[in-house]
């Protein structure tokens, strides 16, 4: 089973929020406003939200490793 590593550039985090919207089971935003990923290396079943997240970052600040 392949797993993606996600990867975020924390000095282009803003907490915007866009990637919990589009992946709430791997994605948060802490009440402090800060970005918090719930599972670092999700399944393939999260993909497709996971690649949503990533095009929804207006901050570009995440990327996908395979």
């Amino acid at each position: 089973m392949t797993t993606m590593k996600i990867e975020v550039d924390w000095d282009l985090c803003e907490g915007h929020g866009q990637c919990e919207f589009a992946a709430p089971d791997v994605f948060t935003i802490d009440d402090d406003g800060e970005l918090e990923v719930l599972d670092e290396s999700p399944g393939e079943d999260q993909r497709k939200s996971v690649e949503q997240a990533v095009r929804r970052c207006p901050t570009r600040a995440l990327v996908i490793g395979d």
